[in-house]
């Protein structure tokens, strides 16, 4: 029992950098809204600072110059501790103010991929500079050992965890009782309300960055003596801290430094039992407590990161539909034919390297680009399936093709797994949970000599089809153009079919996902199914490029397939253009090893400066090109094909509308029950949060034929009813539609039964075009899908004068156009109920009242409506029955005459007494009054 003891105390070292680097986590992001995964990478830059600093030498970050400046001797430890924090302290400034706050108002997400171009920038140049041969540095805590209970355990551990504790202590300290912590929580709170009240969330952010770098470097420095100085080691660093830092949620420093020093002291632990319990994994168990921890706080608590209240939220680049597939894939394949014919030797190698990487680039558009979701772990899924291959092949005797194939769903299972976590979290979350789990991997199967080959690595054999030699060959002959036919071919048919996937509906799906989750399930799209699929498909495509990768070396290692590579990778792809198939295919060339890698290093002797270039740019796309090369060289094809049909005469598209008629060809398309029969019921629906009941005891028979207003003051809980109704609130009652039960049904299932609805932001899918919006909305047809595509969509365009912009990106239109573009999509599917939150929102009156005559069409061909909006002229004209709502209660029901002559829905409105309400009535319509009440709750 006394060893445990002892590893336990041994972790506290370990455990008190993680602390320290979990506490400038959580500064940074609550200065700036960044999770900042460079924070590993930072630390290791202040100890080199430090150690070489103990030598007499300033460490000199810029290449081309001396490594070091000879500062005449060695430094103690109080000026070299002191000189590193102060340089810590400055390049925390320069990163925010050249770097991070130029994505200020950008999505979080946005704002991680920015850090790891720093990481990556950060660990190249130490790389670079100084090597990545380990350096020790002296002593600066005691180093003898403690004798309790007759347990030795190490003084330093125990110094750190004081003096982390110690600095803890401050830091609560200045956050919570001086000036500069009340602004930063307040800017943390709202950064609107820190503008308003005159705070300065820029200076808040400098001060904020510039002390979470000190405490970074603090950390380093301490760890330094007794992990020696390594930078991928270091920069892994950050994925317990960010564990720590997600216990803590990112705001309890106290809570993360705890969570910090438990992850350190169970690793020792697990190191422990690796080697002494023979049934025990012997690698791999150290790596999966931040893991685990990350997944539970994550997963089952299901809550995302905390959000800041941004000013403005920018996306992360357009995945626009591929117009034509056939001629750029000709070119495509000529030109690859041309370059591996025509080159040799290192040349035709890395053609083949670049054809290779396209394919696994191929992965993360299906991942990111399509799905949104921002996976670290497609290289480690590689090397998931290069690894099956090398069993497949040496072990077993599969031969090809069918061996890559299996390795690729090998790799597909896994990354299903790794997708699990998605189906309760989004966005950054999934980034940190991706990144745990490739170093998982890593550690417990490529780096483990029971499973990875040993020292030799993972044998493969060469591929062979009906005789022909496709191997890359060896010695004179190498590499052999065969097998890059083989590649190109594999290459090929993922590209057409990820072009396809783009095309189809599973592929709109996939960006309806991204774009807006709630507004896809009301879509009746799947979400969870969806993003499994993006997962499986993009494993599948990421285990068949490592397949050709192991094809290619002959030999499988961990250092192809390690976490720090797929992060680059990821550079690359993002750079390339992750949302595009041009730009998938552009990162195999760009990669490293790739045929751009090679030229700059024939050309330019630039090959160790190539993951700094790559970080830089990374960097760059993000704050200046979200759509990346590719996706930036598109746009501008797309401008210059659009300037020249303009001066070619072609006629531009026109507003006017062709007059049609709108019943008849409603009537064609819809069909509902029977005039008068019961469609929805809500029995007894209840909604509360916490404390607070938001919807009480709300039950209505909305009858088919009918259009039904649900109307009240702000805060009266009529966006919740609906809510509650279509599924996204959890509530307590019955729901029936067209007499089945749909209460406890999620959304995307209630969507698919007949219940459509909009949303009062409307919720569209900026990247995709008004025709794609719309067609999204079809998902919701479920077996009526046949008659819910190409024709019925175009009858939605006529009807709602969407024609000229059918093909237009929804972000270009007017706030008007963006609500017919919303009832549109709700419309596609054909419901049989729909529920419509503010439609009219954001159109001119005159607007409005040709909206109501739509909705009426809609209602005559017998589609029944539930709708909330504040136009009252529109809901008294055009509703057959009107509920009022107040403080979530029923109060008034009937027609739109009797609700204009009931003084309880004007004194909800006003405030006023019953008296006050009635002597009212006299000299307003009921219409103006709510129109009033409306400006004053505004005000």
């Amino acid at each position: 029992m006394s060893d445990h003891f002892v590893f336990l105390a041994l972790g506290l070292g370990n455990g008190a950098v993680y602390a320290a680097l979990g506490l400038a986590l959580v500064m940074t992001f609550r200065s700036s809204g960044v999770v900042n995964f460079a924070t590993g990478a930072i630390a290791l830059y202040v100890a080199y600072t430090y150690g070489f600093l103990r030598k007499g030498e300033l460490l000199n970050p810029i290449p081309g110059m001396p490594t070091t400046v000879d500062l005449g001797g060695p430094w103690g430890f109080v000026p070299a501790l002191a000189l590193s924090l102060l340089i810590a302290a400055v390049l925390g400034v320069v990163l925010y103010g050249l770097v991070f706050r130029l994505v200020r108002n950008a999505p979080p997400v946005a704002k991680a991929v920015v850090s790891i171009g720093v990481m990556l920038v950060v660990q190249a140049l130490l790389a670079l500079r100084v090597g990545t041969t380990p350096v020790s540095v002296k002593p600066i805590l005691p180093n003898g050992a403690l004798t309790v209970a007759g347990m030795r355990i190490p003084q330093d551990r125990l110094w750190f965890a004081v003096l982390m504790i110690a600095m803890t202590v401050v830091l609560v300290c200045l956050f919570r009782y001086t000036r500069f912590g009340l602004a930063t929580r307040a800017a943390a709170e709202s950064e609107k309300g820190a503008l308003v009240t005159g705070l300065s969330p820029d200076r808040i952010a400098f001060g904020n960055w510039a002390l979470s770098t000190v405490v970074a470097g603090i950390g380093g420095i301490l760890i330094a003596p007794i992990v020696p100085l390594v930078p991928v080691s270091y920069s892994l660093f950050v994925i317990p801290a960010l564990a720590a830092a997600l216990v803590g949620n990112f705001t309890a420093m106290g809570v993360t430094v705890a969570a910090g020093f438990a992850i350190g002291m169970l690793q020792s632990e697990m190191t422990h039992l690796q080697a002494t319990v023979d049934w025990f994994p012997q690698s791999g168990m150290a790596e999966l407590v931040p893991l685990v921890l990350i997944l539970a706080f994550l997963v089952v608590r299901g809550k995302p990161l905390p959000t800041r209240g941004a000013i403005v939220r920018s996306s992360l680049g357009r995945a626009p539909r591929p117009r034509r597939i056939l001629l750029p894939t000709l070119i495509g394949v000529v030109v690859a034919i041309l370059a591996l014919t025509l080159t040799s030797g290192s040349y035709r190698a890395a053609v083949i390297v670049s054809l290779v990487l396209a394919i696994i680039g191929l992965s993360q558009v299906v991942v990111t680009g399509f799905a949104g979701q921002i996976s670290l772990a497609q290289l480690p899924l590689a090397g998931v399936g290069a690894f099956t291959l090398s069993r497949l092949t040496t072990d077993w005797g599969i031969p090809f093709p069918l061996a890559p194939i299996l390795g690729a769903l090998a790799a597909t299972v896994i990354g299903v797994i790794v997708g699990l976590p998605a189906l309760r979290i989004r966005g950054l979350p999934v980034t940190v949970v991706t990144l745990a789990l490739a170093v998982f991997l890593e550690f417990v199967w490529f780096r483990n000599t029971d499973l990875n080959g040993g020292m030799q690595g993972a044998q493969v054999e060469p591929p062979t089809l009906f005789g022909i030699d496709l191997s890359i060959g060896s010695g004179a002959g190498y590499p052999r153009v065969a097998f890059g036919f083989l590649c190109l071919a594999v290459l090929v048919i993922v590209a057409v079919a990820v072009a396809k996937l783009r095309t189809g509906r599973l592929g709109a799906a996939m960006l309806a996902v991204r774009a807006d989750e709630r507004a896809a399930a009301a879509s009746g799209i799947d979400v969870s199914r969806t993003k499994l699929l993006a997962f499986a498909i993009g494993a599948f495509i990421a285990g068949l490029g490592g397949s050709l990768m192991a094809y290619q070396q002959t030999v499988v290692t961990a250092e192809s397939y390690t976490t720090i590579g797929g992060i680059a990778l990821f550079a690359m792809i993002y750079i390339a253009g992750v949302t595009l198939v041009s730009g998938g295919i552009l990162s195999g060339v760009l990669g490293t090893g790739g045929l751009m890698f090679i030229l700059l290093d024939r050309l330019l002797g630039f090959a160790d400066y190539y993951a700094i270039i790559g970080g830089v740019l990374l960097t760059f796309t993000v704050i200046s090109y979200p759509e990346g090369i590719a996706g930036h060289f598109a746009e501008r094809i797309a401008r210059l094909q659009a300037a020249l049909r303009a001066r070619s005469g072609r006629p531009e598209k026109t507003d006017v509308a062709v007059p049609i008629d709108t019943q008849t060809e409603l009537s064609t398309m819809l069909s509902g029950g029977p005039e008068g029969a019961v469609v929805l019921t809500a029995d007894g629906l209840t909604v509360t949060h916490g404390a607070v009941t938001a919807l009480a005891d709300f039950s209505i028979e909305v009858r088919s034929g009918e259009i039904v207003g649900l109307i009240g003051p702000n805060g009266a809980g009529k966006t919740t009813c609906i809510d509650a109704l279509s599924g996204f609130a959890d509530a307590a009652g019955a729901v029936t539609l067209e007499g089945r039960r749909i209460d406890g049904l999620v959304p995307h299932r209630r969507s698919r039964l007949g219940l459509g609805r909009t949303f009062q932001d409307m919720s569209l899918y900026e990247d995709l075009s008004v025709r794609e919006n719309v067609a999204v909305g079809t998902f919701t047809a479920g077996p009526r899908a046949g008659k819910a595509g190409g024709p019925w969509i175009d009858t939605l365009f006529r009807i709602l004068d969407l024609e000229s912009c059918a093909d237009d990106p929804v972000a270009e239109l007017s706030q008007g156009r963006k609500q017919l573009v919303s009832v549109a999509r709700a419309l596609a599917g054909r419901p049989r109920m729909l529920l419509l939150d503010e439609p009219a929102a954001g159109l001119a009156s005159s607007e409005s009242r040709w909206l109501g005559e739509k909705l009426r069409a809609v209602r005559n061909a017998g589609v029944t409506v539930l709708i909330v909006d504040h136009d009252m002229d529109l809901v008294l004209e055009l509703c057959d029955r009107i509920v009022v709502l107040d403080l979530g209660r029923i109060i008034a029901d009937g027609t739109p005459d009797e609700i204009r002559g009931n003084p309880a829905v004007v004194a909800a409105y006003l405030g006023a007494t019953r008296e006050g309400a009635g002597e009212l009535m006299t000299t307003a319509s009921a219409g103006e009054l709510m129109t009033t009440a409306k400006a004053e709750a505004g005000s």
